[in-house]
């Protein structure tokens, strides 16, 4: 019996065999993360402080919505995905499209908290590698993160005194 078969999706347009490959894809880049940092002696944290933790969520944050999100990003969506309107605050809405593996990265593309289990692990990897470049990486990506929550601030306290 397929999952086709068994009711999954109703549409039949989950692209189920695509999404098992990138999650294999996933689990193999830190399977292979953690051979080379083990051959290579590489120290671990043995903790992550508050702060960079915060920064690491921060920067993954941002670096989700600038790739699944951002109107400039679209370029590397567009094999992957089409377009299906404009979304509130100047970013867009993309769905995927295509076969099974082409159809899975444009779900993974154009998803933000898809993305961000991606640059999150990414960004982890980094920082166990490199954490001074890292931060650096995260904090200008934090900024920028701080900077649109200012921007909405200030466009709500605007909008508020002008009645």
């Amino acid at each position: 019996m397929t999952v086709q078969e068994t009711g999954y999706d109703d549409q039949g347009e989950d692209p189920l065999k695509g999404y098992a490959a990138l999650a294999g894809t996933f689990a193999t880049g830190v399977a292979l993360f953690a051979v080379a940092a083990r051959r290579r002696g590489l120290q671990l944290p043995e903790r992550v402080p508050p702060w960079d933790l915060a920064l690491l969520g921060t920067a993954t944050f941002r670096a989700s919505r600038l790739l699944s999100k951002d109107r400039v990003t679209g370029f590397l969506r567009a094999p992957f995905t089409r377009r299906q309107g404009d979304a509130k605050d100047k970013e867009v809405n993309d769905t995927a499209r295509g076969g099974q593996a082409r159809r899975a990265v444009g779900s993974l593309l154009s998803c933000p908290f898809c993305t961000a289990t991606w640059i999150g692990g990414a960004l982890t990897a980094s920082y166990a590698c490199a954490p001074r470049a890292t931060r650096l990486l995260c904090a200008g990506l934090s900024a920028v993160t701080m900077a649109d929550w200012l921007q909405y601030a200030w466009t709500r306290t605007q909008q508020s005194a002008e009645g």
